[in-house]
């Protein structure tokens, strides 16, 4: 199928006001679509489903499924042709007083030891203009090859959009995989930068949260080293965590979401204070979503010259699920885009405020 097809097909389905979820994986050129054949809204009731899910911050709240056995599938190839660095519009965010208020708060809460760390965010909202959702999607493409980028719609729910560099777990041939990734600074040009004090704390902090959860869970739970990554004109630091695993799938994204990089620790304590002082309801940002129980065929004979061996394959299932960041929400003709940070004892609450306008240009970069 060519890429236009592929458009058009999600542009008649939302047209039918059915729902659908488009989506390409990092660093691959196959753009992915279910596209669902009634209205229904369907939810996890203990994740042995096989869907596309779409699940909210809040964890006590449903997940969102679109099953994949009433959804037709469809796929394409796409090349990323990169987009423009000038800037067309200007964008203007006017609330620094109300988020320096909120991380003032959050220190204060830490230094009373109300929890270690929070992750704080807020919300801004802004005119889309004559932009069409699917070339914001196709900006998407453009902008973010090595990330995780989407569209998803469901009528009863609402429209999003996003490019998250964040994975909350991957499961395929019994292998976990997750990764611990915190601490930003705007990219300028260079990897070979230096990182404070505050941000590898905020970075060990949330891998020895990845790594005591897990212990019960899983076996051989192994880290890489630390290293700096690159998510659009950010950077990052992330550790990869991987374990073996076997077993219900349940209590592993239970006990990972949501993680000390979209919440902090301790997690409960934390949470409850975001739902109780943001100024905005999260909803889906800083949730998760991705494949749940994909089957997957494996050939286990690869070698043309043993063709006959080829038939000898097996299906697998496959768990690929990233956390809802870099994203926003289409709501008519506007745009709500969600930027946090995570606070800690040595956060200074205008550069806290600094760093959510830097993340947030990843979003507006898109509606250019």
């Amino acid at each position: 199928m060519e890429f236009r097809d592929f458009i058009e097909q999600l542009s008649k389905h939302i047209n039918k006001d059915l729902p659908f979820v488009a989506y390409q994986k990092p660093n691959q050129s196959i753009v992915k679509g279910f596209l669902q054949n009634d209205e229904k809204l369907y939810v996890v009731n203990d994740f042995s489903e096989s869907g596309f899910v779409f699940a909210p911050f809040d964890n006590k709240k449903q997940t969102i499924l679109l099953p994949f056995n009433v959804c037709q599938s469809i796929e394409c190839e796409f090349h990323s042709s990169g987009m423009p660095n000038k800037t067309k519009k200007s964008f203007v965010s006017n609330d620094e007083e109300q988020h320096v208020n909120l991380v003032k708060k959050g220190i204060k809460a830490i230094t009373l030891g109300t929890f270690q760390k929070v992750v704080l965010s807020r919300k801004e909202t802004i005119n889309l203009g004559l932009s069409s959702v699917f070339q914001l999607f196709v900006n998407m493409l453009n902008s973010y090859p090595t990330a995780f980028v989407y569209c998803w719609f469901h009528p009863k729910v609402g429209l999003w959009l996003g490019a998250t560099p964040e994975t909350l777990l991957k499961i395929e041939n019994s292998r976990l995989f997750t990764m611990a990734l915190a601490g930003t600074q705007e990219y300028k040009g260079s990897m070979d930068v230096s990182w404070g004090e505050k941000e590898r704390e905020e970075q060990q902090i949330v891998t020895n949260f990845i790594v005591e959860q897990l212990k019960p869970l899983a076996e051989n739970i192994e880290l890489s080293e630390v290293r700096t990554v690159k998510a659009g004109n950010l950077l990052h630091l992330q550790t990869q965590i991987s374990s073996a695993f076997k077993g219900n799938l349940k209590p592993i994204i239970e006990a990972l979401h949501p993680t000390p990089a979209v919440c902090g620790l301790p997690k409960e304590n934390a949470k409850a204070f975001i739902l109780n002082n943001e100024n905005y309801k999260r909803t889906f940002y800083a949730g998760f979503l991705g494949e749940l129980n994909l089957k997957v065929t494996k050939i286990r004979n690869r070698n043309k010259r043993n063709v006959e061996n080829n038939a000898y394959s097996s299906i697998r299932n496959q768990t690929d699920l990233y956390v809802n960041l870099r994203c926003m929400e289409v709501v008519n003709d506007t745009a709500n885009i969600f930027v946090g940070g995570g606070i800690t004892k040595d956060s200074d609450p205008k550069a806290e405020w600094l760093e959510t306008v830097a993340k947030s240009s990843t979003m507006k970069k898109v509606l250019q």
